[in-house]
This record gives C-alpha cells, sequence and structure tokens, in this order.
C-alpha cells in the first residue's frame, strides 16, 4: 500500500515536518504553453501588446509573480516559503501560441515546484484576461515542471 506523506495514521490529512530536513538551494522552472490565436498575436508589437488595462507581458509576470508568493495561502499543504527569487519569461513561439517559463529559487527544507507551477499557471490566466476582448478563442494547452533542483533528487522534463 501506497502511503501518503500528506495523510496521518487516522487517514486525515496533514501538513508534512519539514524541521528534519537540511537546507538545501532549491529552484523549479514550470512552463505553460498557451494558444493566443494569430488574431491577438498579430496586435503585438516587440514582444508585448498594450491594451486598455495595460501591456499584457508585464502585467503577466508580476502577477505570476504575486501567485509564486501566494502559493502557501492557495495550496493547503504547502509550506510558506522566503523566496529568494522568481524569474518569468513569457516569449511568441510562433504566430499562434505563447511559451511562459516560470523559475523560483530558494535557499530552504521543502521544493518549490508548487510555486513554480502556480506562477507559470496564474501568468497564463492573465494573459487570458488581458486579451480576452479580443478573442476568447485562447487555450492554455498545457501547464508542467520542466525540471527542479535541490532536495532527494532533480528532475528534467523538458
Amino acid at each position: 500500500m501506497i502511503k501518503f506523506s500528506h495523510i496521518n495514521q487516522r487517514n486525515q490529512p496533514k501538513m508534512v515536518n519539514v524541521g528534519d530536513k537540511k537546507v538545501t538551494n532549491r529552484a523549479a522552472t514550470a512552463k505553460a504553453t498557451m494558444f493566443l490565436g494569430s488574431e491577438i498575436i498579430t496586435h503585438f508589437d516587440n514582444n508585448e501588446l498594450i491594451t486598455k488595462k495595460g501591456p499584457v507581458f508585464q502585467t503577466a509576470i508580476i502577477a505570476g509573480i504575486q501567485a509564486v508568493k501566494k502559493t502557501s495561502e492557495l495550496i493547503p499543504m504547502c509550506h510558506p516559503l522566503l523566496i529568494n527569487g522568481v524569474d518569468i519569461d513569457i516569449e511568441i513561439l510562433d504566430n499562434e501560441q505563447i511559451e511562459i517559463l516560470c523559475t523560483v529559487s530558494i535557499e530552504g527544507k521543502t521544493g518549490v515546484e508548487m510555486e513554480a507551477l502556480t506562477g507559470a499557471t496564474i501568468a497564463a490566466l492573465t494573459v487570458y484576461d488581458m486579451c480576452k476582448s479580443i478573442s476568447q478563442k485562447m487555450v492554455i494547452k498545457e501547464v508542467k515542471l520542466v525540471k527542479k533542483s535541490g532536495g532527494k533528487n532533480d528532475i528534467k522534463n523538458e
């Protein structure tokens, strides 16, 4: 039988105790791929689109950073973390799609995968919100962990 770290002996939810873990350098990168469509992409100039709500990518990056900092408030079993850094990059891939990369780093006892995934997701949702007046055919196609380092093991899913 698989034992889950977030379930106690009485089969009730618990938050994992990380008190005995060593502090290590940890980082995680998540990627969100999003279909915007050519109707929206053609409005971009120099990798930015200014809408009535403001600059799309700049606003999405700020929203993603805010989301990283609030991850423990959104996901019940995530520990509050002192984040060292967040870097969000948004790139137009072709005439229909964008890619959002969110990298989070800390020196801590637990990883930052959920923070990176949350940052990428909220950045994508913000792009949707900023562009929905142009088209509502946008699709957040995929959000995934690309890599993580530190802790028990390193992961690469590129």
